[in-house]
């Protein structure tokens, strides 16, 4: 007895704990996407191929050591006469060793501008991966919100069929009772087709915007669950009006570290004019038993410098101050596609929001000429035609009640997404 208690008591909270799961937020699938969207996973390797050029920029301030090795086999050796005697010089076989440390003193800014490029980029990878975030999350309202306008759009769809079955329900009964023409009953039929047409229609749209929410949330596509309804009413102060700053998106913020790496990139390329200085240690090993000393250790402080590389560093220096030149445009096309992505959702909330308004009070006086019309229909004096057009009427108010509900939801999100806010 107590084995079956216990067994009907996990079973109670297996299903009470999958009743909770089945209520998803949008906030819930704002996380979800965050965590197993495939898109923003492939944009996260930006960030950390980014932050390993930084790795390979700041081994420019530390030695470079190289070893080499290796065993030479000659036809004969090397040798030199003196007074008609050959003398030999080296071994016909030997072997060799190489070992070397090499640091850079000075290069006029090459290497810090070298790595201060590479953070700007990594910083601005991390900028881009946010701002594709964004751009994910808008995706995600708009499925959210999408789903629950087919859901609407599906249970007027359904509401029709009822409507219109009880409809060919009474055109039957006066047709039978020789009332009305036969004219009434086929019409009837036809509409209530044309109904269930729709209704399957609406079915499979909102079947489609679970397998996007699905993709975009990294879920299986057969997940379904019930979506938190939020109805659009008064609007906040936050979502009309107030400061807005295109600086505070994550695309605006990339580009100037873009312009700051560009600015970087210059001054790297600048300093290929100038002289390098370094310090150099070495050990070198070549196994001659001709030689007194077989080893020899040297230390050098050096300067190096390119004298002419077939106006390779000038092309180099222009194209680094020609794609400064690119980003700082582009960071003024963002800054104006941002105002108007502001402004177009801003103008779009507003009128979806007049929408809800009017649509809310058409309902309302489409369900009552739908009721008068029906009641003048089986009282002999309206005619079918009437009914019908009625229920078309009021289905196509309703549509468009709950598309601006959906258009006032995602423009309020276009909104928070242009100030940053998303």
């Amino acid at each position: 007895m107590t084995r079956i208690c216990l067994i009907v008591f996990c079973a109670t909270g297996l299903l009470i704990g999958r009743a909770d799961a089945d209520v998803l937020t949008l906030q819930d699938c704002l996380k979800k996407a965050a965590a197993a969207n495939h898109e923003l996973k492939v944009s996260a390797y930006d960030e950390k191929l980014a932050a390993q050029d930084v790795a390979i920029a700041r081994s420019g301030y530390l030695p470079r050591l190289d070893l080499q090795g290796g065993y030479t086999m000659q036809q004969a050796p090397q040798a030199f006469n003196i007074m008609g005697l050959s003398m030999k010089t080296q071994q016909q076989d030997y072997g060799f060793l190489s070992m070397a440390a090499e640091q850079t003193l000075y290069d006029f800014g090459r290497t810090s501008a070298r790595y201060d490029r590479a953070v700007a980029l990594r910083d601005a990878a991390s900028l881009n991966y946010t701002a594709r975030e964004k751009d994910v999350f808008l995706q995600v309202v708009e499925a959210y919100y999408g789903i629950l306008e087919y859901g609407n759009f599906l249970k007027s769809a359904e509401e029709e069929v009822i409507q219109m079955t009880d409809h060919l329900r009474v055109a039957r009964n006066l047709f039978e009772q020789g009332v009305v023409t036969r004219n009434d009953l086929l019409q009837a039929e036809v509409q209530l087709a044309n109904s269930r047409q729709r209704k399957l229609a609406e079915g499979n749209r909102l079947a489609n915007g679970w397998l996007y929410l699905n993709y975009l949330t990294g879920q299986q596509p057969g997940y379904h669950a019930d979506l938190e309804e939020t109805v659009g009413g008064e609007r906040t102060a936050g979502e009309h009006g107030g400061s807005f700053d295109p600086a505070n998106r994550a695309e605006v913020k990339a580009l100037r570290q873009g312009i700051r790496a560009d600015e970087l990139s210059i001054q790297e390329v600048r300093s290929y004019y100038f002289p390098e200085i370094f310090a150099r240690l070495g050990m070198d090993y070549l196994q001659n038993n001709r030689v007194t000393e077989q080893t020899i250790l040297s230390a050098t402080v050096g300067v190096r410098i390119n004298l002419f590389d077939g106006l390779a560093t000038t092309s180099r220096y222009r194209q680094a101050v020609q794609s400064r030149s690119q980003a700082e445009e582009k960071l003024r096309m963002t800054e104006a596609r941002i105002r108007l992505e502001y402004e177009t959702a801003d103008n779009d909330a507003r009128i979806a929001l007049e929408r809800i308004r009017t649509a809310e009070t058409a309902v309302k006086s489409g369900e009552e000429n739908l009721r008068i019309n029906k009641n003048r229909y089986q009282e002999h004096v309206g005619t079918a035609t009437d009914v019908i057009d009625a229920q078309t009427l009021l289905t196509r108010t309703r549509t468009e009640y709950h598309r601006a509900v959906f258009d006032y939801q995602v423009a309020v999100a276009r909104i928070k997404k242009a100030k940053g806010e998303l």
